[in-house]
């Protein structure tokens, strides 16, 4: 017997939304980690609130609703809240009941200030990976550096000459999209900045690639499983990748020797003379297309730095899951506080996944 096409509305609900999410979806996992995280961080989130006045929202469940923004690659706030209010799977997850309100999108923007003040994206990022430690999941001895190009949130008719006076230029034809002649104009980041962003900076990601504004994104891995040991996002200045993959590696370097690779990018003497002050093994790629490499026999010989070369490659997989589904292919937001933020909370949310995959390979 054919049934109805009829819906009629109930007025009740007896399931809540823990009973519709399956007992064997991923999530779960991820939820059970956060949860510990967001418990120990209860301290810090204290100092940063009143104690009186009138309760906010819980910065637990808008850490939550961020990680989700992440992991969905759901482009801006306001489509957050969007599938806040009728997806069931993200009730549950941020910990909303069924008939509870969604936020306005701006409570992030009021927010989002508070947490960067508290760098809470760092604590979180080091409790992620203290869980990792405790799962024995981690290399302390062999690892990985390298740094991409992110897209800045400003376009290039927003570069504009530092001097210039914006009262004595006409008015564009079109003040949502002007007409903008670049042809024979030589420009620099020492004379142009960016008016909707002044701390993105003009680079190019190849010989004969054409060049936009960009932040650069750096990511120290571990050899063993993969996962993100440091991160930072910095200006995309000519030296950044170098000076930067410096300073990562001064906060893992101590009593026992530890190697690292790199692709030959970072094969200068300095650098390398860098690391092996540090008491760190430079297994970098060679670059010999136009110099001698730093990198000689001393190094090459050992069979550990043909493994580090092999694997070293990984470390792309991390920047593909960042800008595929991370948000990190074309920034939303602005300045290098607020880019930092964004780029170690999104690495922290990649290792939560990685634990979570290599969890299940190991049962």
């Amino acid at each position: 017997m054919r049934g109805d096409d009829r819906q009629q509305e109930g007025m009740f609900s007896y399931l809540s939304p823990e009973a519709r999410v399956p007992q064997d979806h991923p999530l779960r996992v991820i939820r059970s980690m956060v949860d510990a995280v967001l418990h120990e961080l209860s301290p810090t989130f204290a100092k940063l609130y009143s104690q009186i006045g009138r309760p906010s929202i819980p910065p637990e469940k808008l850490l939550r609703a961020l990680l989700l923004q992440v992991l969905f690659t759901v482009r801006s706030e306001r489509q957050l809240m969007e599938q806040l209010d009728y997806n069931l799977l993200f009730r549950w997850f941020v910990g909303l009941n069924m008939d509870e309100p969604v936020w306005d999108p701006t409570t992030f923007t009021k927010n989002r200030q508070r947490l960067l003040d508290g760098d809470i994206a760092q604590a979180f990022f080091t409790r992620v990976l203290a869980q990792a430690r405790e799962r024995d999941l981690l290399s302390m001895e062999h690892f990985t550096v390298d740094g991409t190009l992110i897209e800045a949130w400003a376009g290039l008719k927003s570069f504009r000459p530092k001097d210039e006076d914006p009262t004595d230029q006409p008015p564009p034809d079109d003040p949502g999209n002007p007409t903008v002649n670049f042809h024979g104009q030589h420009r620099s980041n020492a004379t142009h900045q960016s008016t909707t962003d002044p701390e993105a900076r003009l680079q190019s990601k190849g010989h004969g690639r054409e060049a936009k504004l960009y932040y650069m994104g750096h990511v120290l891995m571990e050899n063993r499983n993969g996962l993100v040991v440091r991160a930072q996002a910095t200006a995309a200045t000519g030296t950044a990748e170098r000076d930067t993959a410096e300073e990562l590696l001064e906060q893992v370097a101590g009593e026992r020797r530890v190697t690292v690779g790199a692709d030959k990018g970072f094969d200068t003497p300095e650098f390398v003379q860098a690391l092996r002050d540090l008491d760190v093994t430079p297994h970098i790629a060679q670059n010999t297309s136009k110099r001698r490499s730093a990198v000689d026999l001393r190094t090459t010989r050992h069979p550990g730095y043909e493994i580090s070369q092999r694997i070293r490659k990984r470390v792309e997989e991390i920047f593909g899951w960042l800008k595929t589904i991370g948000l990190m292919r074309k920034l939303h937001h602005r300045s290098t506080d607020r880019v930092d933020w964004m780029f170690v909370f999104a690495c922290a949310i990649y290792n939560l996944v990685r634990i979570r995959n290599l969890q299940q390979a190991l049962a």
